[in-house]
């Protein structure tokens, strides 16, 4: 996959899809309370090394309303982890999430489609391409028969979510979801359970693994519960107190963003035109070759002193 494991390129990547009231947060341990404690949570996305391996659990059929698409475009694995979630929350019953009239429209169209066909429709999506080109690396957004031909160290998204009362991995480059457990009581301590029963199975010495929660925008539910408190203004000093903490959280989210979107705008930039230019600048002022011969020369001499 060609996205970096990032939650502010992941969460820019939403917003631009056209996603409202959702974000991402890293996930730095499995254990259940803390993964609450991050805030309501709608899935679970895993980055881990691809090998080849066989599987035994059988894929069910797509329930109901469920999206789920193959992966048949090669490079994008990362956002169909995201579709995978945001295009299965309630957001009816949700008062901070919208996925936006784009993304509506799509999952209305690609409902009475096969999994295939809805994979297909992921990659002549304009909004989608654009959104997801902006944080790629240079590499085409194209549709091959194998996701990881000639690649070494092939990295892979799959999803984890509730849907419909049970636990679900979606993995486009399986035939149907994975039905984890059913009728679960609550999620978030089987998810845990199930990521680390997975991690477990590979090698004691591969740790190229990464999570990401996919949670409610945490912004927008701190602005939600000032409106709340500051409707109920009273003489009480204590709804004072309250809002004013809120009020330093949401600076704070407000500032992670702000950095979160720095961060982006320098690691999404072009800048082999730049480096081109230079050089051939350099060239033409007969400056470049010296300034090899003396690379050259430094990193000889250090070699010489290691």
């Amino acid at each position: 996959c060609t996205i970096e494991s990032d939650p502010g390129i992941f969460s820019e990547l939403m917003t631009k899809i056209g996603v409202k009231g959702v974000e991402m947060a890293d996930i730095y341990t499995l254990d259940s309370n803390e993964l609450k404690a991050t805030g309501k949570l709608y899935g679970v996305i895993f980055l881990f090394k691809w090998q080849q391996e066989k599987d035994e659990r059988k894929p069910v059929p797509v329930p109901d309303n469920m999206f789920f698409a193959r992966q048949v475009v090669t490079n994008a694995c990362a956002t169909q982890a995201i579709l995978s979630i945001v295009l299965n929350i309630d957001e009816k019953n949700d008062e901070i999430v919208d996925i936006g009239d784009h993304l509506r429209q799509f999952k209305d169209f690609t409902k009475d489609l096969d999994p295939e066909m809805r994979g297909d429709s992921i990659g002549n999506s304009s909004v989608i391409q654009k959104a997801h080109n902006s944080f790629a690396e240079p590499e085409p957004f194209v549709q091959e028969s194998d996701p990881f031909a000639k690649r070494k160290d092939a990295f892979h998204f799959i999803a984890y979510l509730p849907f419909g009362g049970n636990l679900y991995e979606l993995d486009g480059l399986k035939p149907g979801p994975i039905l984890l457990e059913a009728n679960v009581e609550d999620w978030v301590d089987s998810v845990s359970k199930h990521i680390s029963e997975r991690i477990q199975r590979y090698s004691s010495n591969e740790i190229s693994f990464n999570m990401m929660a996919v949670r409610q925008d945490e912004s927008a539910r701190l602005r939600r519960d000032i409106g709340i408190l500051k409707n109920k203004m009273s003489d009480d000093n204590s709804v004072s107190d309250k809002i004013r903490a809120l009020q330093a959280q949401l600076r704070a989210e407000e500032a992670k963003k702000k950095n979160w979107k720095a961060n982006n705008l320098r690691n999404s930039h072009d800048y082999l035109p730049f480096l081109v230019n230079m050089l051939k600048l350099l060239a033409e002022k007969k400056e470049l070759m010296p300034l090899i011969e003396d690379a050259k020369k430094a990193e000889k001499a250090k070699n010489t002193t290691n």
